[in-house]
């Protein structure tokens, strides 16, 4: 799997809401003003050179649909933030999280619960 820009998780986000979609709806889900339906066609055919989306043909109009989902780019990305920013070290990362995100105390307190529940399963 490959890195994405912003332009390019864009339009994923968008195909992963549609599931399938064909370029004038992914251009629709633009706010205003909208870029150019060409700027959008370049954008999605570098996708299709990168493997993240396939697509249908139907005369001359191409259908196209996410060939990775969202959870596997999530977690792609979210390995390469900690590779690049907290060592490989996942208490480096909560650490982080904890301190710099300026969580309520309720926050933190469903944080530790989720911790507490994923202990519990792995000890099962």
């Amino acid at each position: 799997m490959k890195e994405l820009t912003r332009a390019e998780e864009q339009v994923m986000q968008y195909l992963w809401r549609l599931q399938r979609a064909f370029l004038k709806d992914i251009v629709e889900q633009y706010p205003e003003p909208k870029p150019a339906y060409t700027t959008i066609s370049t954008v999605v055919n570098v996708l299709v050179k990168k493997e993240m989306i396939g697509f249908r043909t139907y005369g001359k109009a191409r259908e196209y649909y996410p060939k990775v989902t969202k959870q596997a780019y999530s977690m792609f990305t979210f390995r390469g933030m900690m590779s690049k920013f907290f060592n490989d070290s996942p208490s480096q990362f909560a650490s982080f999280f904890a301190k710099e995100n300026d969580l309520t105390l309720d926050q933190l307190k469903e944080v530790e619960e989720l911790i507490r529940e994923e202990i519990k399963r792995k000890k099962q």
